[in-house]
């Protein structure tokens, strides 16, 4: 039998390839990482799999964005206390409160610090859901 630590599973959406391979290098440390990059990868990665957080691009290429997204999860029983920390190249107050109307719990600004972003997923997700991040 095994001592290892179970790390939470996070849901990293999105779609620039260059942002989606450096924050899988970062974040792996703590957390069991999947990515997509579509509202459509999304809902599959949903189904395939229980997340304990989400972190959002709010600006994704395709059908829907990232304020779409967290709106319609917002809506499913299921989903509707997962945590979600919001991330944007955008930093004008209207998207952040438009972020926020949309259900994230944290809003984030492109570029993020590692530090900051890390600090920022630990504490919402130990905040939100009780898991304590080793």
């Amino acid at each position: 039998m095994t001592d290892e630590i179970k790390k939470p599973r996070l849901l990293v959406v999105e779609d620039d390839y260059e942002n989606q391979k450096f924050l899988q290098i970062f974040l792996k440390r703590k957390f069991e990482l999947e990515i997509c990059d579509s509202s459509e990868t999304f809902y599959e990665k949903l189904d395939q799999s229980k997340f304990d957080i989400i972190l959002m691009d709010i600006s994704l290429r395709g059908k829907k964005d990232g304020l779409q997204l967290t709106r319609e999860i917002r809506g499913m029983d299921e989903y509707k206390d997962l945590p979600v920390v919001g991330l944007s190249a955008h930093a004008f107050q209207r998207d952040k409160d438009n972020a926020y109307n949309a259900g994230v719990d944290v809003f984030l600004t492109k570029p993020v610090q590692n530090d900051v972003l890390m600090d920022t997923l630990i504490k919402t997700l130990e905040q939100k859901s009780g898991i304590k991040v080793q």
